[in-house]
């Protein structure tokens, strides 16, 4: 029986006695099977039902009434090896209304920010470096927040380590012994001082690197407790 061929021949292979007849066809399905495609994050990827999502409280001294920040990602390649956990939408609800509208227009473009693709991390520094004119406040354990809005980045920030989207800039061996004996130090010598319930000894200093009240005075230099940033190399 004569079969016409309508493309061109570019390979061949001789049938061996007892080979089932579907074997050719099946090994051209498997070579014309397209192979996987890694998928990256961009505006065109559809929101799936399901989202796994992290809610972070934030409770300033600036109001009465506290933010919950919650940051749905969604997950790219799931179940292989490119698997990649990104960022999807932001929501912020609170019972104080006075910051409603710019808070809604806040979170829109950030939502935006991370459904475009790309690096989004940079938001963290961008949001962090917002200055509050009538002036900032402390987070318990001693961190300088220079607004409201600095706050809201730093919580993304938390978020962004926890999903491995930026890694944890930790002290070396050698930089956090340093730092621990500093500390041992110092507290020994305040140790006759009662009623500190703070992180980082009382009248600590704020380090203009960590922006964190803990730097103190150290044979005649200040030295960070928290970064071990140091004056004096």
């Amino acid at each position: 029986m004569a079969k016409h061929i309508k493309q061109a021949i570019v390979g061949y292979k001789v049938k061996k006695s007892g080979e089932p007849e579907t074997s050719n066809a099946a090994e051209s399905a498997q070579k014309k099977r397209p192979s996987a495609e890694i998928v990256q994050m961009h505006e065109s990827v559809k929101r799936p039902e399901m989202l796994l999502g992290s809610t972070y409280k934030v409770k300033t001294p600036l109001s009465e009434h506290a933010l919950y920040m919650t940051i749905n990602d969604i997950v790219l390649n799931q179940g292989t090896e490119h698997e990649l956990r990104r960022p999807f939408e932001i929501f912020i609800n609170s019972k104080n209304m006075d910051h409603f509208m710019w808070v809604v227009a806040l979170t829109r473009v950030i939502s935006a920010v991370f459904r475009k693709g790309g690096d989004c991390t940079f938001l963290v520094e961008e949001l962090k470096a917002v200055f509050d004119p009538k002036g900032g406040y402390f987070k318990p354990g001693g961190k300088y927040m220079p607004s409201l809005v600095a706050e809201i980045g730093d919580a993304i920030e938390s978020h962004l380590r926890m999903i491995g989207l930026l890694t944890d800039d930790e002290l070396d061996e050698h930089q956090q012994k340093l730092v621990d004996e500093k500390r041992a130090e110092y507290e020994s010598m305040q140790s006759d001082k009662t009623g500190n319930t703070a992180d980082y000894p009382e009248g600590a200093q704020m380090c203009m690197k960590c922006m964190t009240k803990a730097a103190i005075l150290m044979d005649g230099c200040m030295t960070c407790l928290s970064c071990g940033d140091s004056k004096c190399g």
